[in-house]
């Protein structure tokens, strides 16, 4: 079962456009160094929209590589055609991926029926664990908990990132799939509620630049620790809002940016955070003490 503290990894780029491996594979490695339990490569905040095919198998490529088999790798794999969901699934297969997250069809607006028949012709394309990924938000369309049920009886359909912010689906989830079947929040601010509501894990955003408190909050909470869980998402709860004032991933680029982690540029159609966006995450991650820490880290490198 997958669980703990996933973290949904930004795609750093130069200034001319391109993909920085050496920032990319710098960050992965540092993720899993402050602890991060997993990390998905190429979803909605690493701008795979944007990103062509080649670019996004070399993505997975490189994180399989900076990994070293020293935490999964999910690899985003979704696609509103299904026919591109496969080939991602297979090159992800092909890598080295532990999993990939699947994201249910956008624009589109498949029925039920025809969101698992989608899952289904994926999970049987390929020998690898498949994570749903429902995001109404951004994909319109919602899989219902029924629909859900019936693809988790398919042997590699193994969990779902759920950001539906609904905190009574894990609950709903679990009776219907059963304790085995891996849920993870999508939300960070709802995070560890979704924990106390049956979770697994969160698939985060804040993680990025936060991922030692994000692993802290996650491993107080397996212990029982419920007191030390709640006071970090409390001192957390500020840079979950500031990360999300604007489209992500323009906010936490620019966080990390803040960090000496990488370039905070995005590409068309998002652009840079406003100034706006650019003080309230200054403050937040100020407050959280994140911008003495990576000063710190910086100068230690």
């Amino acid at each position: 079962m997958f669980k703990g503290s996933f973290v949904a990894l930004i795609t750093p780029f130069r200034r001319d456009g391109k993909i920085d491996e050496k920032a990319f594979q710098s960050f992965v490695d540092w993720q899993i160094r402050e602890g991060t339990d997993a990390l998905v490569p190429v979803g909605t905040t690493g701008e795979s929209p944007t990103l062509s095919h080649a670019e996004h198998k070399r993505v997975v490529e490189l994180c399989i590589e900076a990994a070293k088999g020293r935490r999964p790798v999910i690899a985003g794999a979704g696609s509103n055609s299904t026919d591109e969901a496969i080939e991602l699934t297979k090159h992800a297969k092909k890598a080295g991926a532990d999993a990939v997250l699947s994201v249910t069809p956008y624009y589109n607006k498949p029925t039920q029926d025809g969101m698992y028949a989608h899952f289904k012709a994926i999970a049987e394309c390929a020998d690898i664990p498949v994570i749903i990924y429902n995001i109404p938000p951004r994909s319109v369309v919602d899989m219902t908990v029924q629909t859900m049920a019936r693809l988790a009886k398919i042997k590699n359909i193994v969990g779902v990132k759920d950001s539906t912010a609904d905190l009574a689906r894990p609950t709903r989830t679990k009776l219907a799939c059963g304790d085995k079947f891996s849920m993870l929040s999508g939300e960070d601010g709802t995070a560890l509620a979704f924990l106390a509501s049956g979770g697994h894990g969160c698939i985060s955003v804040t993680g990025n630049v936060a991922p030692k408190l994000c692993a802290e909050m996650h491993k107080a909470w397996a212990k029982g620790d419920i007191k030390t869980a709640q006071r970090i998402n409390e001192t957390l709860m500020p840079l979950h809002e500031a990360l999300f004032c604007e489209t992500s991933p323009a906010p936490v680029k620019y966080a990390a940016n803040l960090l000496g982690l990488c370039e905070d540029a995005v590409r068309l159609p998002m652009v840079a955070a406003s100034e706006n966006a650019r003080q309230r995450v200054r403050e937040a991650m100020s407050g959280v003490g994140l911008l003495n820490e990576g000063a710190r880290q910086r100068k230690a490198g």
